[in-house]
């Protein structure tokens, strides 16, 4: 057996679920792999606190630097999350030639570019498959499996607690404040749920998923990010009574030049189609939308993950499973593990590097450029030639209503106005819904939810 000695920085519910997965399965992996696992070091905040792992104490320490140092150690599992001193933990690490793993999306989107240059300075590498999706091995699908394709798509639903929340929404027919209450309880949102719900977890996933797919790293700020705390049961059945499920997802498109999704081509190096001569852009973006019911994306429920990827030679494919939790995420530092043990017993620390910049001009489109569907919501006076007023604006804005539905059984002065909207620029759709807002027979904001027409 080669043995491969870890140094572990966090023992909280990720690093707690690896200890006991490598107590449940080491065995099994070194009957696999022909490498043996052994946990030299690891860093708590607290070495004094009661814990469920089995490591022995005299190898439990309160200085990560201990650990990292440790001239037994070979590979270093950073697993405390946060950007600060995880950003040390682990530039630490590489600038001593030690590889590194880690499950930290918040610290890739933010400091990813910084991280990928310390390995390939230092001739080592940075493992990372645990950051997206938890237990789906999307990482290894993109930067192995589909290197042959050119992606032309992907929708991710990369949120449990959101999608949670919207699948509760629509079974139960309840408000979301209420779901979400219920969600704190049950320990699926933390009792401040902002990143999760407002959807910025969502966009460091598909931030890293862009990145890899495209070549060219994706800053968060270039992602355009909504989240789901706006939607309410009304939203939610009338899309039921359309044919759609209200999923939060993470969008990645390649684009034409009018903002719509391409066919196939071959992008060279500065992002540009070697067949006529245009440069290649990508949507990267992060929002609720209507998914059709016949799409497989609208029957993944509760705290499921799911990722949808369109390669021009593959075609569609469908990457399922749980995306969040001990043992999911646990299973995707598992399977990092023993990439870096392979690499290490064979002498190619950078056989498969962490990311590689191969189209560093590809831009990502503004939403405002980028055209959809759309599903729109009003509450409006109760009297004729409200229609009438509201088409007039989305006329002069050339944006064209393909179906109204106006409910019966509504009591009262103000009813609801549903429309649904066909293509046009989010930034057309955003200056009329400006002007409709304005018509005195509006009485509430307008309610827009973008249709994803997955083609």
């Amino acid at each position: 057996m080669y043995p491969i000695h870890l140094g572990i920085v966090g023992a909280g519910t990720v690093g707690g679920g690896l200890l006991q997965a490598l107590a449940r399965n080491g065995s099994l992996m070194a009957s696999r792999l022909g490498v043996e696992f052994i946990v030299t070091r690891v860093a708590v905040r607290d070495p004094k606190k009661a814990r469920s792992i089995p490591v022995p104490t005299d190898r439990i320490t309160n200085d990560w630097r201990a650990v990292v140092k440790d001239p037994a150690v070979q590979v270093v599992v950073e697993l405390i999350g946060g950007t600060t001193t995880a950003r040390d933990v682990v530039l630490a690490a590489l600038r001593l030639g030690k590889p590194v793993v880690t499950a930290n999306k918040a610290l890739l989107s933010a400091h990813g570019p910084e991280l990928f240059a310390a390995a390939a300075s230092h001739g080592t590498n940075l493992y990372y498959e645990a950051s997206v999706a938890g237990g789906i091995p999307i990482i290894k699908i993109l930067r192995e499996s589909l290197a042959g394709n050119q992606i032309l798509s992907m929708h991710g639903i990369v949120n449990g607690t959101c999608n949670y929340i919207l699948t509760r929404m629509k079974l139960d027919g309840a408000e979301f404040a209420d779901v979400l209450a219920d969600a704190q309880r049950l320990g699926y949102a933390e009792a401040e749920p902002s990143l999760d719900i407002d959807g910025h977890d969502a966009a460091h996933k598909t931030g890293i998923l862009a990145s890899l797919a495209h070549g060219s790293w994706v800053k968060p700020e270039q992602i355009h990010t909504e989240g789901i705390r706006h939607l309410s049961k009304l939203d939610i059945g009338f899309a039921s009574q359309l044919g759609y499920t209200i999923k939060l997802l993470g969008v990645v498109k390649l684009l034409d030049p009018v903002g719509k999704a391409r066919p196939a081509r071959v992008v060279g190096r500065k992002g540009r189609s070697q067949s006529d001569g245009r440069r290649a852009a990508v949507q990267v973006s992060v929002y609720p939308a209507l998914v059709p019911d016949s799409h497989v994306l609208a029957s993944v429920n509760f705290a499921y993950n799911a990722i949808s990827v369109h390669g021009d030679i593959v075609g569609e494919t469908l990457y399922y499973g749980r995306g969040a939790g001990q043992d999911p995420t646990a299973s995707s530092v598992l399977s990092d593990l023993a990439d870096v043990a392979l690499d290490l017993k064979h002498g190619s620390t950078q056989r498969v590097p962490p990311f590689v910049p191969h189209a560093s001009q590809c831009p990502v489109v503004p939403l405002a450029e980028v055209v959809s569907r759309y599903y729109l919501r009003l509450s409006v006076a109760d009297r004729p030639g409200v229609l009438a007023k509201i088409a007039s604006v989305l006329g002069k804005a050339r944006i064209g209503i393909s179906s109204v539905i106006q409910p019966e059984g509504h009591e009262g002065e103000i009813v609801p106005l549903i429309l649904m909207i066909h293509d046009a620029t989010n930034a057309a759709m955003q200056k009329a819904l400006q002007r409709i807002a304005r018509l005195s027979v509006v009485k509430a904001p307008p309610v827009m939810i973008r249709v994803e027409a997955f083609s």
